[in-house]
């Protein structure tokens, strides 16, 4: 019969695996980044960025928001791009993963697009989404 070999000798502990850079949650385009910063630098008061967030509302169920951002709050996903701070809000980040944020200016009307990959519908208007 044979005895096991004990030995004090801990094995060498794995190396833990590099993580891969995490996405960020949304793009800007270059013509929204201006928008932005046109829209800050008008406001004339210090501002952190621009809060996106969505809520109920119109016939598919949810609408984006955009406000002014006054302070950074500590559930915000924070995306840096193009020279400007997007803050979005912690109940939003589901509905916004991938998303790209653009803006256009047309004839008769002008303002944000946003193109959404999570998106599964639009009312009629284009007021309101849902996923």
């Amino acid at each position: 019969m044979s005895t096991p070999i004990v030995t004090d000798t801990p094995r060498p502990a794995a190396a833990p695996r590099p993580r891969r850079p995490r996405p960020q949650a949304m793009t800007v385009t270059p013509a929204a980044a201006e928008r932005v910063k046109a829209l800050i630098d008008g406001r004339g008061k210090p501002t952190v960025g621009i809060r996106i967030g969505v809520r109920s509302k119109g016939c598919s169920g949810l609408s984006y928001t955009l406000e002014f951002a006054d302070k950074q709050e500590p559930m915000d996903e924070v995306v840096d791009t193009g020279g400007i701070k997007l803050l979005i809000d912690p109940k939003a980040s589901l509905f916004l993963i991938g998303t790209e944020m653009d803006y256009a200016e047309e004839k008769l009307k002008s303002g944000f697009i946003f193109r959404n990959p999570n998106e599964k519908g639009r009312c009629g208007c284009g007021e309101s989404f849902h996923v």
